[in-house]
Protein backbone atom coordinates (compact mmCIF):
# COMPACT_ATOMS: atom_id res chain seq x y z
CA UNK A 1 0.00 0.00 0.00
CA UNK A 2 1.11 3.44 -1.10
CA UNK A 3 0.88 6.35 1.54
CA UNK A 4 -0.52 9.43 -0.10
CA UNK A 5 0.68 12.74 2.02
CA UNK A 6 -1.93 14.30 4.37
CA UNK A 7 -4.21 17.04 2.80
CA UNK A 8 -6.42 19.43 4.95
CA UNK A 9 -9.82 19.62 2.45
CA UNK A 10 -10.68 22.33 4.10
CA UNK A 11 -6.78 23.89 3.41
CA UNK A 12 -6.73 23.22 -0.08
CA UNK A 13 -9.81 24.19 -0.90
CA UNK A 14 -8.94 27.37 0.73
CA UNK A 15 -5.59 27.56 -1.59
CA UNK A 16 -7.55 26.91 -4.58
CA UNK A 17 -9.96 29.99 -3.46
CA UNK A 18 -7.09 32.17 -3.53
CA UNK A 19 -5.85 31.10 -6.69
CA UNK A 20 -8.84 31.58 -8.84
CA UNK A 21 -9.22 35.16 -6.71
CA UNK A 22 -5.79 35.88 -7.79
CA UNK A 23 -6.04 34.85 -11.71
CA UNK A 24 -9.06 36.82 -11.73
CA UNK A 25 -6.87 40.08 -10.60
CA UNK A 26 -4.49 39.30 -12.96
CA UNK A 27 -1.87 38.55 -10.37
CA UNK A 28 -1.24 34.54 -11.27
CA UNK A 29 2.51 34.45 -11.33
CA UNK A 30 4.52 32.91 -14.17
CA UNK A 31 8.22 31.80 -12.33
CA UNK A 32 8.48 35.73 -10.62
CA UNK A 33 7.15 37.86 -13.51
CA UNK A 34 3.03 38.29 -13.03
CA UNK A 35 1.05 36.79 -15.88
CA UNK A 36 -1.07 39.49 -16.82
CA UNK A 37 2.29 41.58 -17.88
CA UNK A 38 3.45 38.85 -20.15
CA UNK A 39 -0.43 39.18 -21.87
CA UNK A 40 -0.19 42.84 -22.10
CA UNK A 41 3.30 43.32 -23.52
CA UNK A 42 2.59 40.50 -26.40
CA UNK A 43 -0.53 42.43 -27.22
CA UNK A 44 0.83 46.09 -27.14
CA UNK A 45 3.72 44.85 -29.60
CA UNK A 46 0.72 43.05 -31.68
CA UNK A 47 -1.20 45.70 -31.80
CA UNK A 48 1.18 48.49 -32.54
CA UNK A 49 2.65 46.27 -35.70
CA UNK A 50 -0.92 45.59 -36.67
CA UNK A 51 -1.61 49.19 -37.34
CA UNK A 52 0.96 49.94 -38.56
CA UNK A 53 0.73 47.47 -41.28
CA UNK A 54 -2.92 48.03 -41.34
CA UNK A 55 -2.32 51.81 -41.99
CA UNK A 56 0.08 50.89 -45.15
CA UNK A 57 -2.56 48.86 -47.08
CA UNK A 58 -1.80 47.51 -50.34
CA UNK A 59 -5.36 48.51 -51.49
CA UNK A 60 -5.14 52.24 -49.97
CA UNK A 61 -4.63 54.07 -54.13
CA UNK A 62 -8.61 52.69 -54.23
CA UNK A 63 -9.80 55.01 -52.25
CA UNK A 64 -7.76 57.97 -54.01
CA UNK A 65 -8.67 56.70 -57.27
CA UNK A 66 -12.66 56.62 -56.21
CA UNK A 67 -12.38 60.14 -55.14
CA UNK A 68 -10.97 61.40 -58.61
CA UNK A 69 -13.84 59.10 -60.42
CA UNK A 70 -16.56 60.84 -57.84
CA UNK A 71 -15.33 64.30 -58.52
CA UNK A 72 -15.89 63.73 -62.05
CA UNK A 73 -18.71 61.94 -62.00
CA UNK A 74 -21.65 63.76 -59.92
CA UNK A 75 -20.09 67.15 -61.54
CA UNK A 76 -20.82 65.97 -64.67
CA UNK A 77 -24.48 64.66 -63.64
CA UNK A 78 -25.10 68.15 -62.17
CA UNK A 79 -23.97 70.23 -65.35
CA UNK A 80 -25.95 67.54 -67.57
CA UNK A 81 -29.03 68.06 -65.44
CA UNK A 82 -28.40 71.98 -65.63
CA UNK A 83 -27.73 71.74 -69.29
CA UNK A 84 -30.68 69.74 -70.12
CA UNK A 85 -33.49 71.81 -68.15
CA UNK A 86 -32.22 74.78 -68.99
CA UNK A 87 -32.16 73.69 -72.97
CA UNK A 88 -35.84 73.10 -71.90
CA UNK A 89 -36.26 76.38 -71.46
CA UNK A 90 -34.27 78.17 -74.57
CA UNK A 91 -36.34 75.51 -76.88
CA UNK A 92 -39.86 76.61 -75.64
CA UNK A 93 -39.37 80.52 -75.66
CA UNK A 94 -36.98 80.04 -79.04
CA UNK A 95 -40.21 79.52 -80.92
CA UNK A 96 -41.90 82.35 -80.06
CA UNK A 97 -38.90 84.98 -79.89
CA UNK A 98 -35.86 83.37 -81.50
CA UNK A 99 -33.80 86.63 -80.47
CA UNK A 100 -33.41 85.81 -76.92
CA UNK A 101 -31.75 82.08 -77.83
CA UNK A 102 -28.48 83.29 -77.43
CA UNK A 103 -29.04 85.76 -74.43
CA UNK A 104 -30.85 82.83 -73.01
CA UNK A 105 -27.20 80.49 -73.10
CA UNK A 106 -26.21 81.76 -70.08
CA UNK A 107 -27.37 79.22 -67.81
CA UNK A 108 -26.47 76.44 -70.44
CA UNK A 109 -22.47 77.84 -69.66
CA UNK A 110 -22.72 78.29 -66.37
CA UNK A 111 -24.12 74.54 -65.75
CA UNK A 112 -21.03 73.53 -68.21
CA UNK A 113 -18.35 75.01 -66.03
CA UNK A 114 -19.90 72.66 -62.51
CA UNK A 115 -18.06 69.96 -64.84
CA UNK A 116 -14.72 71.91 -65.40
CA UNK A 117 -14.61 72.35 -61.61
CA UNK A 118 -14.64 68.14 -61.48
CA UNK A 119 -12.50 67.81 -64.05
CA UNK A 120 -9.72 70.51 -61.90
CA UNK A 121 -10.19 68.65 -58.81
CA UNK A 122 -10.07 64.99 -60.54
CA UNK A 123 -6.85 65.51 -62.26
CA UNK A 124 -5.37 67.27 -59.35
CA UNK A 125 -6.52 64.20 -57.52
CA UNK A 126 -4.96 62.00 -59.59
CA UNK A 127 -1.53 63.29 -58.89
CA UNK A 128 -1.76 63.35 -55.36
CA UNK A 129 -2.52 59.10 -56.04
CA UNK A 130 0.67 56.84 -55.64
CA UNK A 131 1.32 53.17 -55.25
CA UNK A 132 1.44 52.18 -51.31
CA UNK A 133 5.25 51.49 -52.29
CA UNK A 134 5.85 55.51 -52.15
CA UNK A 135 4.33 56.18 -48.75
CA UNK A 136 0.53 56.00 -49.77
CA UNK A 137 -1.22 55.16 -46.95
CA UNK A 138 -5.29 55.15 -45.67
CA UNK A 139 -5.04 58.58 -44.67
CA UNK A 140 -3.67 59.65 -47.84
CA UNK A 141 -6.70 57.51 -49.16
CA UNK A 142 -9.84 58.58 -47.02
CA UNK A 143 -8.67 62.43 -47.39
CA UNK A 144 -8.82 62.36 -51.33
CA UNK A 145 -11.95 60.01 -51.40
CA UNK A 146 -13.24 63.04 -49.24
CA UNK A 147 -12.40 65.17 -51.31
CA UNK A 148 -13.71 63.74 -54.49
CA UNK A 149 -16.82 63.21 -52.99
CA UNK A 150 -16.69 67.12 -51.32
CA UNK A 151 -16.54 68.67 -54.98
CA UNK A 152 -18.79 65.87 -56.77
CA UNK A 153 -22.04 66.46 -54.60
CA UNK A 154 -21.60 70.02 -54.30
CA UNK A 155 -21.41 69.87 -57.88
CA UNK A 156 -24.21 68.22 -58.59
CA UNK A 157 -26.36 70.31 -56.30
CA UNK A 158 -25.13 73.25 -58.01
CA UNK A 159 -26.17 71.45 -61.18
CA UNK A 160 -29.59 71.14 -60.11
CA UNK A 161 -30.33 74.58 -58.73
CA UNK A 162 -28.77 76.22 -61.96
CA UNK A 163 -31.13 73.60 -64.48
CA UNK A 164 -34.05 74.94 -62.37
CA UNK A 165 -33.39 78.91 -61.80
CA UNK A 166 -32.23 78.63 -65.52
CA UNK A 167 -35.95 77.03 -66.94
CA UNK A 168 -37.78 79.24 -64.93
CA UNK A 169 -35.68 82.43 -65.66
CA UNK A 170 -35.46 82.37 -69.23
CA UNK A 171 -39.21 81.67 -69.49
CA UNK A 172 -39.78 84.32 -67.60
CA UNK A 173 -37.19 86.99 -69.37
CA UNK A 174 -38.77 86.42 -72.37
CA UNK A 175 -42.15 87.96 -70.65
CA UNK A 176 -40.31 90.29 -68.07
CA UNK A 177 -36.97 91.56 -69.99
CA UNK A 178 -36.50 93.05 -66.57
CA UNK A 179 -35.93 89.89 -64.74
CA UNK A 180 -32.64 89.09 -66.71
CA UNK A 181 -30.48 90.83 -63.93
CA UNK A 182 -32.29 89.26 -61.10
CA UNK A 183 -31.98 85.60 -63.18
CA UNK A 184 -28.15 86.16 -63.38
CA UNK A 185 -27.50 86.91 -59.66
CA UNK A 186 -29.35 83.85 -59.00
CA UNK A 187 -27.73 81.99 -61.29
CA UNK A 188 -24.18 83.12 -59.80
CA UNK A 189 -24.74 82.42 -56.16
CA UNK A 190 -26.28 78.91 -57.66
CA UNK A 191 -22.84 78.30 -59.06
CA UNK A 192 -20.60 79.23 -56.31
CA UNK A 193 -22.29 76.11 -54.45
CA UNK A 194 -19.73 74.22 -57.07
CA UNK A 195 -16.73 76.19 -56.60
CA UNK A 196 -17.25 76.17 -52.57
CA UNK A 197 -16.85 72.53 -53.48
CA UNK A 198 -13.98 72.54 -55.43
CA UNK A 199 -12.08 74.71 -52.88
CA UNK A 200 -12.38 72.36 -50.24
CA UNK A 201 -11.73 69.48 -51.99
CA UNK A 202 -7.95 71.29 -53.03
CA UNK A 203 -7.51 71.99 -49.28
CA UNK A 204 -8.19 67.90 -48.83
CA UNK A 205 -5.82 67.12 -51.66
CA UNK A 206 -2.95 68.39 -49.75
CA UNK A 207 -3.21 67.40 -46.52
Amino acid sequence: MSLRPFSDPVVSHRSSLHRIEDHHCGHLLFGHIPVHHIFCCNFAMSSSYDLQSAENAAYAPFFGFMGVAAAQIFTVLGASYGTAKSAIGICSIGVMKPDLIIKSTIPVIMAGIIGIYGLVVAMVLKGKVKPTSEDYNLYKGFSHLAGGLTCGLCGLGAGYAVGIVGDAGVRGNAQQPRLFVGMILILIFAEVLGLYGMIVALILSNS
